[in-house]
């Protein structure tokens, strides 16, 4: 009994004391000199040092707002967020709506200094009765104070620190409401509040609540939607109406009866608002935050991991994570929605999610590297016939999926390297079906490899002495393997390399291996449409592009690179290039059903061993992409019977499987754009770096063979008799000709001369083609200009408009 009178007293001293001071707002401003001794487990001693350790001053916590990635137009793709929030000013925050913070929160606000000694009392005779503190009677300062340090609290000590039921942390926001209130006027404190206060359902601050709830801005709020988000502070969980409508109404109805009895709004009004519904469902706003819940959450989530990879943003992954988060960034990218729309229908039209082969395309714009479009058949998500991965990219990021060999289309990085080492366009070589290259050494950057045992051969057929334009046509693989020992390995590597090509899965080079000009390695969409366009932009080579510009809070410019781009090709070499693999477009081409419309085109096929993926590159000097279709689930198979568009396929290949989908996207794509042709090649880079032949007509051709291999020169004699004015088994001419001579080491073919005088040869090997182009078009080369003599010269070597 005495213990009780003992505690009674306790009490009673305590709350006068606390009261006492707390009118001394004087006493409160100079220190807060609160003696709590006869509190129930404080000591004088304890409290001294608590008050002591505390800070003098407020900082201010930033406001974690939204991030917003925007496509090229300005359309938004996603909203980045840890709350949902859109800061506003006092200003526009509708009366209505302060009246009912006001009202249910701190009903003295404007009337009393840091902290409401009337509330704060009733509170204190409750906590300590209990011996626990069971009630609040804080200020909307302190409640501002509060929700602050929670804000920036960092580890979840410092989350339990700032909402600890103690006396020490309320004597701390006490301290810190004290410097809050010297520091801003109450209408500040007030609109600081509203921002950062939660609102329940992913709402943070007054503005997102009003859009989230009632789809109008914080200035348009009605008195039943003013209470029901007043109501919410409290408890924005439990009151939240998407959550439980009764008790938000509930809720609701104490705020409008409160500020009736504060005579803050009339009978009328109260009962006016009480009759209102709590919440029409139809004007919520889904809190759709992230990159999977936005239109393109593959190129969402590419843009995101490279912005987490920019050191600009934190020094930790995390940090630059949270930044990009909260430090509401307006984020513009690359995507062109009518682009991305184009290639979106040509996966619609030519695949389905349900299919057990995947279709990916990357779309990027030549000479700037913007990528403007990024599709895949499987839509992001967990469930069946969804996925995480994003075909389209490299395996460093996250999400990436790593590639997959890319067969043929590496050919093209062998073109270039032949055109960089001088052979000619027409340049030819004994190509059969199949060839043994089993002994054979190839030169690469650090010696020699070889293939033990390595019988490749044509998937297609072809002229037996192709040129460099047919073998490409026909995408004659012993061609290219006996092109690619003859420029070196090392060459083709540089330039692969050189133009963004590396492999996928890794992140090493790719391997320096007999087959590499076949396909090596694995590479995404994105990097063989980037390398292509460095093409299609006359050898200048950008590093794809997503992020155009960043901008703060404050709209102020937040630097990041720009177009990052270097000449990675002589413009002539690339030149060379597009004409060869326009040809591939043309009549007689892999290519050539893909052609459409009046700009130029070239592009490259490409299938991998066993058909496990089929690609098609290709582009215009406005647009280059690629496109594949493979099996993207282990173990991998064969693609022929796997179903694509929901049918099961009965043939794999690149012009065929991978070849319209490139041509339906790129078909849309461009149909803005105006026609636009290749620069045509120079005459050295057809011709090549040659050097002159001897001219051996009417020789022996033994001798002849002699004299050219004393040149330097491979030999090989035709078969049979052409008609000539040369003596009959003398050396009628030679392919090359010798005019426009050959380059070292190359093959030449001397024919024999029956003796008669037509002037044209009775078996000329390759009987010419159609390549004419429509006026304004490049030079287009003749793959199969016949062999020339001297006297009878019947092809220039530079084909027809």
């Amino acid at each position: 009994m005495r213990v009780r009178e003992k505690g009674d007293r306790g009490v009673v001293q305590s709350v006068v004391m606390f009261l006492g001071v707390s009118v001394l707002s004087g006493a409160l401003a100079a220190g807060l000199a609160i003696p709590f001794a006869g509190l129930a487990g404080f000591t004088t001693e304890k409290t001294s040092d608590t008050l002591q350790d505390l800070p003098q001053q407020f900082d201010e916590v930033p406001l974690k707002q939204k991030s917003t990635i925007l496509a090229a137009d300005g359309t938004v793709i996603a909203t980045l967020a840890e709350q949902n929030r859109v800061p506003v000013k006092l200003k526009d925050v509708a009366p209505i709506m302060q009246k009912a913070i006001v009202a249910i929160e701190d009903d003295r606000f404007y009337e009393h200094g840091a902290l409401d000694a009337k509330g704060t009392l009733r509170a204190l005779l409750q906590n300590q009765s209990a011996g626990t503190v069971q009630q609040g009677g804080s200020s909307i300062t302190q409640q501002y104070v509060k929700i602050s340090l929670v804000e920036k609290a960092k580890t979840p000590e410092e989350v339990a620190a700032a909402t600890a039921d103690s006396y020490q942390r309320k004597v701390a926001e006490l301290r810190y409401a004290i410097a809050v209130e010297k520091e801003y006027s109450k209408n500040e404190i007030l609109e600081k509040y509203l921002n950062l206060a939660n609102f329940g359902d992913g709402a943070w601050g007054i503005q997102a609540a009003a859009q989230h709830y009632f789809s109008v801005n914080a200035s348009q709020l009605t008195l039943p939607q003013a209470a029901m988000l007043a109501g919410l502070v409290k408890n924005p969980t439990g009151y939240d109406p998407t959550n439980n409508m009764k008790r938000a109404k509930d809720r609701r109805d104490i705020v409008i009866r409160r500020m009736l009895e504060l005579h803050v709004i009339s009978v009328a009004q109260a009962n006016s608002a009480l009759k209102t519904p709590v919440l029409d469902p139809a004007k919520v706003r889904p809190n759709k935050l992230g990159c999977a819940n936005g239109p393109y959450p593959f190129y969402c989530e590419y843009v995101v991991a490279q912005l987490e990879n920019n050191p600009a943003f934190g020094k930790t992954e995390k940090d630059r994570a949270n930044y990009i988060k909260t430090a509401g960034l307006t984020i513009r990218t690359s995507l062109d929605p009518k682009i991305q729309k184009a290639a979106q229908h040509s996966i619609d039209v030519h695949s389905k999610s349900t299919d057990q082969a995947i279709a990916a395309i990357t779309i990027v714009e030549p000479g700037t590297g913007l990528v403007k479009a990024m599709v895949q058949s499987k839509p992001y998500g967990g469930k069946r016939n969804q996925t995480s991965y994003n075909y389209n990219v490299e395996k460093s990021y996250p999400g990436g999926y790593g590639g997959f060999q890319n067969g043929s289309t590496m050919k093209a990085f062998t073109i270039a390297a032949a055109i960089e080492k001088g052979i000619p366009l027409n340049y030819k070589i004994k190509s059969p079906d199949t060839l043994d290259l089993g002994d054979t050494k190839f030169q690469t950057c650090s010696g020699t490899t070889r293939a033990p045992g390595y019988t490749p051969s044509n998937s297609t057929h072809n002229v037996p002495e192709p040129t460099m334009i047919q073998a490409a046509q026909k995408s004659t693989n012993t061609y290219f393997l006996l092109l690619s020992k003859q420029t070196g390995l090392c060459p083709i590597a540089k330039i692969a390399s050189a133009l963004g090509m590396y492999n996928a899965q890794t992140g090493e080079p790719l391997d320096q291996v007999v087959s590499m000009t076949l396909g090596v390695g694995y590479v995404t969409p994105l990097q063989l449409s980037s390398a292509y366009a460095a093409f299609a932009a006359r050898g200048m080579y950008c590093t794809p592009w997503l992020v155009t510009s960043i901008k703060d809070a404050a709209g102020k410019s937040v630097p990041i690179r720009g177009a990052d781009c270097k000449q990675a090709l002589p413009q002539q070499v690339a030149d060379g290039v597009n004409a060869v693999l326009h040809q591939v477009m043309q009549t007689g081409g892999t290519g050539a059903k893909l052609n459409f419309g009046k700009s130029d085109l070239a592009g490259k096929t490409g299938t991998i061993t066993e058909n496990k993926a089929v690609w098609y590159a290709g582009y215009s000097t406005r647009l280059a992409a690629a496109s594949v279709v493979a099996d993207a689930s282990l173990p991998y198979r064969n693609l022929i019977g796997q179903t694509l568009d929901g049918e099961k396929m009965h043939d794999a290949s690149g012009s065929g499987t991978a070849g319209p989908l490139w041509m339906t996207a790129m078909q849309g794509a461009l149909q803005p754009y105006p026609t636009t042709h290749f620069v045509a090649p120079s005459d050295k880079t057809q011709r090549g770096d040659v050097k002159s032949l001897p001219f051996v007509n009417g020789m022996n051709p033994d001798d002849a063979a002699n004299k050219l291999r004393q040149a330097g020169f491979d030999v090989a004699i035709a078969p049979g008799t052409v008609n000539s004015e040369e003596t009959a088994g003398t050396v009628a001419y030679t392919d090359p000709r010798q005019r426009d001579g050959a380059p070292e080491g190359s093959l030449v073919t001397i024919y024999i001369s029956n003796g008669t005088q037509k002037g044209q040869p009775q078996n000329t090997p390759n009987p010419p083609q159609n390549t004419t182009k429509p006026p304004g078009g490049p030079t287009t080369i003749n793959p199969n200009c016949p062999p020339w003599n001297p006297k009878y010269p019947n092809c220039t070597g530079r084909g027809h408009r």
